[in-house]
C-alpha cells in the first residue's frame, strides 16, 4: 500500500490554523445570514418598513463605527470601541487559556468583579497628593489582577483536590463575587459611591482621585472617546501569553494536561499544579480586564452586583470559540464582536428598526460562534476520511512484475 501526503482538494485544510480560520468565518458569515434573515422578517410584519431596509440594515451592522456618518463620529465610534475591546480580549483570553488545559472556566465574572473592586480600592484610597499617581495606577491594577489570581484559583484547587466540576464552583464563586463586591462598597457608606454626581448606584471614577490610564494622545486622535494605551497593552498579554502555550515547556505542560491529565501523570508532570495554575493565571487575566475598564479614569462601575454578572465575562466565552483558542485570534474576535456591536447601535438609530433589534442580531452572530470547535472538527475529520482513503489505494506492481507477467501472458497464449 502506498501513504499519499493528502488529496490536493484538502491539502489546505491539513494546517491547523487554516481550518481555525475558516471554522470563524462560516460561523460569522451563518451568523450574519441568519440576523439578516430576521430584518426580512421583521419588515414582513411592520407596515411601515420596507425590505430595502432590511439590506440597508445589515450593511450598517457590517459596517460597524464606519457607518456612524461623518469623519468625527466615525473616529469617535471607533476609539470608543477600541477601548471596549479590552476588557473582552483578557476575558477571551482567560477563557482560552483554561480550555488549553481541558478547562472550562466559567467563571470570569466573578473574576471580573473581583478585579474592579480591588483596582477601584486602591485607586481611591491611596491620595495622589503624597503617592504618585502613575505609582497608585499600577497598584490598583496589580491588586485587581491579584485578587482574580485568588479566585481563579479556588476553582483550581477544588477540581485538581477533589475532582469536583469547575463549572460548579465557578458558578459558586461568580455570585459569591456579586454579593461581596455590593457588601464591600455599601458598608463603606459614601466613601467611593459617585454621591457627588448623584450616580448612587456607581463608584466614583478614578479620575476624581487623578488615576487614568495614559493616553499618549490617543484620546485627540479618537476626538471625544475613552481611548487609552489599555489596549496595546492587552494585546502583548496576548501574544506573551501565545509564547507561553506554544513556545515554552509550561505551556507544552498545560496543553498536554489539557489533553489528558492521566497522560501527563504518567509522563511526569504535575497535572494538579497546572490545574490550578491555569485557572488561576485565567483569573488573574479577567480581572486584569476590569481594572483596564476601571482604571481608565472616566468609567462608572455599579456596585450593586448581586443581582447582575458583567456581560464581558460571559462574552469571553464566544470570543475565544471563536478565536479556537488562540490567543493571537482572541484580539481579532473581540474586534469583531464590539465592532458588529457598534454597527448594531447605529442600526437602531439610523433605520426604522427598534433597539432591540440589534442585540438580537448580535446575540445571533455570538450564538454561532459556538458552533466554531464543531466546524473545525468536522473539517479536520474531512482531512482525516481523505487521508485514510488516498493510503489505502493499491499501488501499481513494479516494471519486473508487469514484464514477467507479460511473457507469462506470451507463453500461454502459445500454449493455446
Amino acid at each position: 500500500m502506498k501513504t499519499s501526503p493528502g488529496s490536493p482538494k484538502t491539502g489546505v485544510l491539513n494546517n491547523s490554523a487554516v481550518r481555525s480560520i475558516l471554522a470563524a468565518l462560516i460561523c460569522i458569515f451563518g451568523g450574519l445570514i441568519v440576523g439578516f434573515l430576521v430584518l426580512v422578517l421583521l419588515t414582513a410584519f411592520a407596515e411601515d418598513i420596507s425590505v430595502v431596509e432590511a439590506f440597508s440594515g445589515i450593511v450598517i451592522v457590517l459596517g460597524g463605527p464606519f457607518s456612524g456618518g461623518s469623519a468625527q463620529d466615525i473616529l469617535f465610534q471607533m476609539g470608543n470601541m477600541l477601548f471596549q475591546s479590552t476588557p473582552l480580549i483578557m476575558t477571551g483570553l482567560s477563557v482560552a487559556l483554561a480550555f488549553n488545559t481541558g478547562l472550562f472556566n466559567i467563571g470570569a465574572p466573578g473574576q471580573y468583579l473581583m478585579g474592579a473592586m480591588g483596582a477601584l480600592l486602591v485607586s481611591l484610597s491611596i491620595p495622589t497628593a503624597t503617592v504618585p499617581a502613575a505609582v497608585v495606577w499600577i497598584l490598583a491594577l496589580l491588586t485587581g489582577t491579584l485578587l482574580g489570581v485568588l479566585w481563579g484559583a479556588i476553582p483550581g484547587f477544588f477540581k485538581a483536590r477533589f475532582n469536583v466540576n469547575e463549572v460548579i464552583v465557578c458558578i459558586m464563586t461568580n455570585w459569591i463575587a456579586a454579593n461581596i463586591v455590593s457588601w464591600v462598597f455599601k458598608s463603606t457608606g459614601d466613601r467611593f459611591i459617585n454621591v457627588a454626581e448623584t450616580k448612587v448606584n456607581f463608584i466614583r471614577k478614578t479620575a476624581s482621585n487623578g488615576v487614568a490610564t495614559a493616553t499618549f494622545g490617543l484620546d485627540k486622535l479618537f476626538a471625544g472617546s475613552y481611548m487609552d494605551i489599555s489596549l496595546f497593552i492587552a494585546i502583548l498579554i496576548a501574544v506573551v501569553l501565545y509564547v507561553i502555550l506554544y513556545r515554552t515547556t509550561f505551556g507544552y505542560e498545560l496543553k498536554a494536561c489539557g489533553f489528558n491529565k492521566h497522560a501527563s501523570r504518567y509522563a511526569g508532570m504535575n497535572e494538579q499544579r497546572n490545574i490550578i495554575l491555569s485557572m488561576a493565571i485565567a483569573g488573574g487575566l479577567a480581572a486584569c480586564g476590569a481594572a483596564f475598564w476601571c482604571l481608565n479614569g472616566a468609567q462608572d462601575f455599579k456596585w450593586d452586583t448581586y443581582l447582575t454578572l458583567p456581560a464581558d465575562g460571559f462574552n469571553g466565552i464566544p470570543v475565544a470559540l471563536l478565536a479556537s483558542n488562540n490567543p493571537i485570534g482572541v484580539i481579532f474576535s473581540a474586534l469583531f464582536l464590539k465592532h458588529i456591536t457598534v454597527g448594531g447601535s447605529n442600526l437602531a438609530a439610523q433605520t426604522s428598526f427598534n433597539e432591540y433589534v440589534s442585540p438580537l442580531i448580535i446575540a445571533v452572530i455570538i450564538y454561532f460562534s459556538s458552533f466554531s470547535k464543531l466546524i473545525k472538527d468536522l473539517l479536520h475529520r474531512r482531512v482525516t476520511t481523505a487521508q485514510h482513503a488516498a493510503s489505502v489505494q493499491p499501488t501499481p506492481p513494479p516494471d519486473g512484475k508487469r514484464k514477467d507477467d507479460a511473457a507469462a501472458e506470451v507463453v500461454k497464449a502459445k500454449e493455446e
